[in-house]
């Protein structure tokens, strides 16, 4: 398989379906944005933690699985699709990490160690992710697990940077208004 087919050279990419779109379409800059999640979170494995590892493999798996969803817009039996469970599976992680955190009290500052601030930044671009699915489903219909499943990852991203710093011992830091 060749990397390059020249069939996006005027501005236009093949869906699932093998449908034509433009590439700005809201469709593609969706599943995009995953896509950029996704890179994202490939940068900060491996944070040096086995668990957060073991579940940002997860998250990026699951990611695949968001894009290949949104890149359908007509899913046949046997295609990949969100469901509950793997939301059900990022809260499972959630809750893991919040026993080993203290209480959030108050808003911080995303930053602190690397693996940390990588985290905050791959959250921060989840929500972007969230807000294009949104618009997304604004025009056409799609799978609502995918917003749902982007809510909650973008809280699990929040709570694995807030892990990852609380193990290096970073203190959190809150704004000053």
């Amino acid at each position: 398989m060749k990397i390059y087919t020249k069939r996006g050279d005027e501005g236009k990419t093949d869906l699932r379906d093998m449908s034509r779109v433009s590439k700005t379409s809201h469709r593609i800059e969706a599943y995009g944005t995953v896509d950029e999640v996704n890179s994202l979170v490939g940068t900060v494995r491996p944070t040096g933690y086995e668990d957060v590892d073991d579940w940002l493999e997860t998250v990026q798996n699951h990611l695949h699985v968001v894009q290949a969803d949104l890149a359908n817009p007509e899913p046949e039996e046997g295609n990949p699709v969100v469901e509950e469970e793997h939301t059900a599976q990022v809260e499972e992680y959630i809750d893991t990490a919040e026993e080993e955190l203290e209480p959030l009290q108050r808003f911080i500052l995303p930053g602190g160690s690397e693996p940390g601030a990588k985290l905050h930044h791959a959250r921060s671009v989840c929500r972007r992710a969230e807000r294009r699915v949104v618009a997304l489903a604004g025009e056409e219909e799609i799978n609502e697990d995918a917003v749902a499943y982007l809510n909650r990852l973008s809280d699990a991203l929040f709570e694995f940077a807030r892990l990852v710093n609380a193990r290096e011992g970073v203190r959190e830091e809150s704004p000053t208004y």
